[in-house]
């Protein structure tokens, strides 16, 4: 049976494959502020400043959106292509490898109901 934890990482290599400038942009940040002389910092924060690059850096044609559940997997997979920045990003548990998976597709900003 497939966790919630399978789910999200295929969604999220799914992501990859479609915009790969989105590892660029993570590997670029994630180094800058390794070579400020942080020892640690956020992965949420540099998705955060990616979107922020796509959204207010792009072409004004040109979006997409950039899910919350992939920080910890560019995270992970950072650490592991650049073992020497080991513990840079804190790492949790995922507890979604308990959950089993919800056969839904990754939620889009259409997905919500917003308040004007």
């Amino acid at each position: 049976m497939k966790t919630r934890l399978e789910e999200m990482r295929e969604q999220c290599v799914a992501f990859h494959h479609k915009h790969p400038e989105v590892w660029d942009l993570f590997k670029q940040f994630s180094f800058a502020m390794i070579n400020r002389g942080f020892q640690n910092y956020s992965a949420k924060a540099i998705f955060e400043r990616i979107r922020w690059e796509k959204d207010a850096g792009g072409d004004g044609i040109t979006s997409f959106k950039v899910g919350n559940n992939h920080p910890a997997f560019y995270a992970r997979a950072f650490m592991r292509k650049y073992p020497q920045h080991e513990g840079f990003f804190r790492l949790r548990e995922q507890k979604s490898a308990k959950d089993p998976a919800t056969n839904k597709p990754e939620p889009t900003p259409q997905d919500y109901e917003y308040v004007r």
